[in-house]
């Protein structure tokens, strides 16, 4: 197998432990069943059953259609970050801005479209891969999982379900005003509110569990995505002269493009492409690409619906998120005030999903360090640890969530860190190593130029999300009421 001292710029990259479950076709017989009783698995299985990991015996069952993994794929990546894509457009502008939109939808869906074709490889040959540091150990060794991919995945994972909680603590402080105005109520107390939720939901007992509400999910990111393109279009009918310039001097122009960029990679990221394919029933060959497809025709007609239609209708005064344009200073909206409550709460009910999807790699790894696979999943034993650290995980993120209201500012830096390695470079690499393809040939060019170019985005994206960070501490305060 190829060194990645062939690729000397993407020394950058990589994740978490060894893979448990994929050794052998029995172990891969083992997951299908583990829906059931850990005593119908196969023969050889039950006679290594010490080697079994719960994380992936119980949250990671494979049992799923294509149709699921494409419900589980479109709540990961159509998500109410995409209300953030007219701001992105107001840092670039309409041609740079739109071209970067195109390039994102191509070079995500080919990238995790490479992902499922290494993991689909590695099942053909009975070494079937259920998480991303199972991939980066097997392809890459074990230091990358343990060190880099599994630190990572964790950082954006996590990041992004603290992230959800806040966002949904500020569309029911959002929905709250608009019913009382004036009201009284601090921000960090409808965080707590919708944690309480999330606490709830985070008890589902699988990624496959999630099938029904992630399909209402991708309804769910339908409606809100017409209802905010409606409104910007009505809005922007009534509205004064638009202004469509680039904002600032030519450093700030700069870092703002940057930050443009990091937005539109984190919007299109996902992070758990491993995770979500684990969730679909053998033979697995050809199923993610069908969930690519129904994933990315939502993404298309979400995407570019509201980016294009946000900054059309508000130009470079769009905000980072183009609901809050809608709502102006005195106390009037641009939309009827039904009408805004409405799509917030649309929004607010995705943002459950959101979450619990994204929440799931934390809850593979809790199950594998505190169950114990020898024993049934809905065992006293086994429910006890899961519903007293799940809900520890939603009580720390929910604290997080609280106490910096700012989060999207950090959550920025994780994500030009995490997302963008990940979701652009790490898919490239491996398919690179796995496959070989020939250094004659465009697939090896291309994907390293994909690495190459992904990778100096990172870390130009880190620096900028980090210089807006620095920007912005002298206005942090813990819990403040934004």
């Amino acid at each position: 197998m190829r060194s990645l001292s062939a690729f000397p710029f993407l020394l950058v990259i990589f994740d978490n432990t060894g893979s448990l479950l994929c050794n052998s076709m029995a172990a891969e017989e083992a997951v299908v069943g583990h829906g059931h009783d850990v005593a119908a698995v196969t023969a050889p299985a039950a006679a290594d059953l010490s080697q079994l990991d719960a994380g992936a015996l119980f949250v990671l069952k494979s049992k799923g259609s294509w149709m699921h993994c494409g419900y589980h794929l479109t709540t990961s990546i159509v998500a109410p970050a995409l209300l953030s894509l007219p701001f992105a457009l107001a840092s670039l502008g309409w041609a740079p801005g739109v071209a970067c939109l195109v390039v994102g939808a191509v070079v995500t869906f080919y990238s995790y479209n490479l992902l499922s074709l290494v993991l689909d490889h590695y099942a053909q040959l009975g070494r079937r891969q259920l998480r991303f540091r199972d991939m980066a150990h097997d392809i890459l060794g074990p230091g990358w999982g343990r060190f880099y991919v599994s630190p990572i995945q964790f950082l954006v994972c996590f990041g992004a379900v603290v992230g959800q909680v806040l966002l949904g603590g500020q569309s029911m402080k959002t929905i709250y005003l608009i019913a009382r105005p004036g009201g009284t109520m601090r921000l960090y107390e409808f965080v707590i509110v919708f944690g309480a939720f999330m606490l709830v939901l985070a008890q589902i007992p699988s990624f496959h569990s999630l099938r029904h509400i992630n399909l209402v999910s991708l309804l769910l990111c339908l409606s809100y995505s017409a209802c905010a393109a409606a409104g910007s279009i009505h809005a922007g009918t009534n509205a004064p002269q638009r202004d469509y310039s680039l904002p600032g001097n030519g450093q700030d122009r700069l870092f703002g493009a940057l930050n443009a960029i990091a937005i539109i990679a984190t919007t299109y990221g996902n992070g758990i492409i491993p995770e979500i394919q684990a969730t679909a029933a053998p033979p697995v060959t050809g199923k993610m690409f069908k969930g690519l497809c129904l994933c990315y025709a939502v993404v298309v007609a979400t995407f570019f619906s509201v980016a294009i239609s946000g900054y059309w209708a508000f130009g470079n005064r769009a905000q980072g998120y183009v609901l809050a344009n809608f709502d102006l200073e005195d106390g009037t909206t641009l939309v009827p005030k039904w009408f805004l409550a409405m799509t917030t709460v649309l929004t607010l009910l995705q943002l459950t999903a959101v979450g619990v999807v994204y929440l799931q790699p934390t809850n593979e790894v809790l199950e594998g360090l505190f169950a114990d696979p020898r024993k049934d999943q809905y065992s006293a034993r086994n429910v006890t640890p899961r519903l007293v650290f799940r809900s520890l995980s939603i009580v720390v993120a929910t604290l997080l969530a609280a106490m910096l209201p700012f989060f999207g500012d950090i959550n920025a830096v994780i994500g030009a860190f995490g997302f963008l390695p990940l979701d652009f470079v790490v898919p490239s690499v491996f398919y690179n190593l796995t496959f070989k393809p020939s250094k004659r040939g465009v697939v090896f060019w291309l994907n390293t130029a994909i690495a190459a170019i992904s990778s100096m985005l990172a870390l130009l994206g880190s620096i900028s999300a980090v210089r807006q960070v620095v920007l912005d501490a002298k206005t942090y305060k813990l819990f403040a009421n934004v």
